[in-house]
């Protein structure tokens, strides 16, 4: 009975695939001959249980001489458009066929997904490398570097003062931070400079709202007619930077989660209704956004690594000596500029039962409202007094509730698992 349910996989795999090449204007292959090689593949792949890999090579072979018959037989042609795309999806239509008498089935049914993905979105994706400039590849390639090159040199151990700076812990966070703000960053080449206020938001949350803040206070100064837009654009970018640290503490400290979500996620849920507000009082609106700097650079990347060890470093130093009260300070100043540094620090931190998690997440969060703070002064200063006044109001509600949080959230409080 296996052997026919390992057929009826390799079949379904094979016109899954067929039935994506049969829509297109290819002149090799369709919803009959993609099954055909996939069924030839796992013949191919049972015979190679029982005699070796012999009739798999041959497998291999036959396949290959096929195509390169029929790419020589298109090539006569005039109107012919030469490409190996649906060569190449054949090859590995054969090969998931041939996996599956011997491998994991669920592993061939997730690599025919990805065949039928990458063949189906070949529009978007070439539309995508063509908005990307020479820039923008250039910030994929430092992230290549940064993720695949960098960080499995690193050792994993660690050095120094108390014994808390693991060079390979460190650049992993960069590596993290370094990728979410290179989503945003790509999202926004897609979108192009124009986007709704809602996308505006969100993908300045997603770079960094602080940075966010700074652009559209600037332009708010000569355009007093944008400043309600502006500041919209703001309160979602803030709320986007909760929900930002609610994936970071959620990756890093995962057994700890119903102590550490609950009072961040009734944040994050304040600060959105606040920009909810200011979505609802102007939406429909269309603005440019502020062109975000490459975040993938490999000079911005080593500054967050060094801010990041820093500030593991002092937060260790300030609760042997002062306890977990002393941690406030670190916490107000680091959250200043950057909340990625202070929240992956304690989270790692509390993951590793050096800090009690419902101390961890006060100190996130007053690193975000002292990130407030610092947002406030700093769009004051360069948007002009009248935009830091129709700002005051709304910053000052978030902060408002955050410090109810802090003072009414029931010490030792977690969700029942």
């Amino acid at each position: 009975m296996e052997p026919f349910i390992t057929l009826g996989i390799s079949l379904g795999l094979g016109l899954l695939i067929g039935l994506q090449r049969e829509r297109t204007e290819v002149r090799f292959g369709g919803i009959r001959t993609f099954p055909l090689i996939s069924l030839f593949g796992t013949f191919c792949g049972m015979l190679g249980e029982r005699f070796g890999a012999w009739p798999i090579a041959a497998g291999v072979v036959a396949i290959f001489g096929t195509l390169l018959i029929s790419d020589l037989v298109s090539a006569k042609r005039e109107d012919s458009e030469h490409g190996q795309t649906t060569e190449i999806a054949a090859l590995l239509t054969f090969a998931i066929g041939a996996y599956l008498p011997m491998g994991d089935r669920a592993v061939a049914a997730v690599a025919a997904g990805l065949v039928v993905i990458l063949l189906h979105l070949k529009e978007p994706m070439h539309v995508f490398v063509r908005k990307m400039g020479p820039k923008d590849i250039a910030a994929i390639m430092q992230l290549v570097v940064i993720s695949l090159i960098i960080l499995p040199l690193l050792p994993n151990r660690e050095f120094g003062p108390l014994r808390v700076l693991n060079p390979f812990d460190i650049w992993r966070m960069v590596v993290l931070i370094v990728g979410l703000s290179l989503l945003g960053y790509i999202i926004y080449k897609l979108v192009g400079p124009t986007a709704s206020l809602v996308l505006g938001g969100v993908l300045g949350g997603l770079i960094s709202s602080t940075a966010t803040t700074v652009s559209y206070a600037r332009r708010a100064r000569g355009a007093p007619a944008a400043h309600m837009l502006a500041v919209a654009v703001i309160l979602i970018a803030s709320a986007v930077s909760y929900l930002r640290v609610i994936v970071e503490v959620s990756l890093f400290a995962p057994s700890h989660l119903a102590a550490l979500l609950p009072p961040l996620a009734i944040a994050f849920v304040w600060v959105g209704s606040i920009a909810a507000v200011a979505f609802l009082l102007f939406r429909g609106e269309r603005e440019e956004m502020p062109s975000p700097t490459n975040p993938a650079e490999l000079k911005s990347a080593l500054v967050f690594g060094l801010i990041y060890a820093v500030i593991t470093l002092t937060v260790a130093a300030v609760k042997q000596q002062f306890g977990a009260t002393g941690l406030y300070v670190v916490a107000a100043v680091s959250g200043l500029t950057d909340m990625d540094a202070i929240t992956l620090s304690l989270s790692r931190m509390v993951e590793s039962n050096h800090l009690e998690a419902n101390n961890a997440w006060r100190l996130i969060l007053a690193a975000s409202l002292s990130n407030f703070v610092f947002k406030g002064i700093a769009a004051t200063f360069l948007g002009g007094r009248s935009f830091g006044l129709r700002l005051a109001p709304f910053f000052g509600a978030a902060l408002l509730g955050g410090l109810l949080v802090l003072w009414f959230w029931p010490r030792g409080w977690a969700v029942p698992e």
